[in-house]
């Protein structure tokens, strides 16, 4: 868990999915860090118990009342947010999804209905780090 500070928000993200299970690691962005831990433990136990994590995958009881998206992650972006993951496997970047969680009118980022103050809380890692709006995201590339 990285938390947030002046320059950014915070996100988590997970380190032996892959390993343990051959599933795709998860990222999650922009809320409080210890929400975002439990959101990702509440998707990695229904890994651990045989779910399967695919991108494009939309999925129920990880944040109360709302669906979140999984979105594949773009390799450009893994040395900027998972340089533990890298050091862990030592090899060739393994897959992450992108937990993408909906704003309270329960639109995605993808949807011009999507808040405008929601916009910079997650950033969009299914684009290419050249393809990302400028922001809080792009500055440490």
């Amino acid at each position: 868990m990285i938390a947030g500070d002046d320059k950014g928000p915070g996100w988590a993200f997970t380190v032996g999915l892959w390993h343990t299970h051959r599933s795709p690691e998860l990222a999650m962005f922009g809320l409080d860090v210890g929400n975002m831990k439990t959101c990702l433990n509440a998707l990695g136990g229904q890994i651990a118990a045989g779910a399967h994590a695919e991108a494009g995958q939309e999925c129920q009881d990880v944040i109360e009342g709302y669906p979140v998206v999984l979105k594949a992650v773009d390799y450009g972006w893994y040395r900027v947010f998972f340089g533990t993951a890298l050091a862990f496997y030592r090899r060739p970047p393994l897959p992450y999804l992108q937990v993408v969680w909906p704003g309270s009118d329960g639109s995605f980022p993808w949807d011009p209905r999507y808040p405008e103050h929601h916009r910079d809380l997650q950033p969009q890692l299914w684009l290419a780090p050249a393809d990302h709006p400028p922001g809080v995201w792009t500055q440490d590339l």
